[in-house]
């Protein structure tokens, strides 16, 4: 991934800040526990103090649910690719580059339920940086590979395996999980989606080191 360019946040932020023209979609990638949602706040809220209207889809409000991954076997692999619907986020990418509605209505993840909740963001028409966040955005299979396309510019977070280990096991042990429990899904589930990421992601525009 050597064509990466290697920047800061804030730095980050002054250059997507002087972008002009139509409404762009930003894809910020990065495995499991390395920071994405609160990067693409923390640069969404540098974006607004730079006088630009901007705002986040987290992939995750894409995931199955939970009674869909049940039937489907998949249900100890949540979070791995196969279990979001990634033609869903296609269509809505679609839409939201066209942005030729007043206003999109998104769906969010809800951690505390682990559930998607329907309609619980809303993109209006003057949004015209739109921060889209997720693990396996730049991921280069399909059908993964075909959301390419509606990203104007991509960023990647950089961590290192052995503090994602560390932060997806103090994110289990916060949600209350038994030990064997905590490591089954660091060490079968977590861990090797963040292999699946950095090992089959394309190279982005940006690079973060996080």
């Amino acid at each position: 991934m050597a064509d990466e360019h290697r920047v800061r946040l804030a730095e980050l932020a002054g250059i997507l800040a002087g972008a002009t023209g139509s409404r762009r979609l930003i894809a910020l990638a990065g495995p499991p526990g390395s920071g994405k949602s609160h990067s693409a706040d923390a640069l969404c809220e540098r974006l607004t103090r730079l006088g630009r209207s901007a705002a986040v889809l987290p992939m995750d409000g894409f995931h199955y649910d939970d009674a869909v991954l049940d039937q489907r076997s998949l249900l100890p692999r949540k979070g791995a690719p196969e279990t979001f619907d990634t033609a869903g986020l296609r269509h809505m990418l679609g839409r939201l580059r066209r942005n030729d509605e007043p206003e999109v209505a998104v769906p969010v993840f809800d951690r505390a339920l682990e559930i998607s909740r329907a309609g619980a963001r809303v993109i209006a028409a003057e949004i015209d940086l739109l921060i889209v966040e997720g693990n396996y955005l730049l991921m280069d299979r399909a059908p993964w590979s075909s959301l390419h396309e509606f990203f104007d510019v991509t960023i990647r977070l950089d961590v290192p395996e052995a503090v994602l280990r560390e932060r997806l096991t103090k994110r289990w042990i916060k949600a209350g999980l038994a030990q064997d429990e905590i490591r089954r899904k660091v060490e079968e589930n977590d861990l090797p989606n963040c292999r699946i990421v950095i090992e089959a992601s394309v190279a982005a525009d940006y690079l973060i080191e996080n």
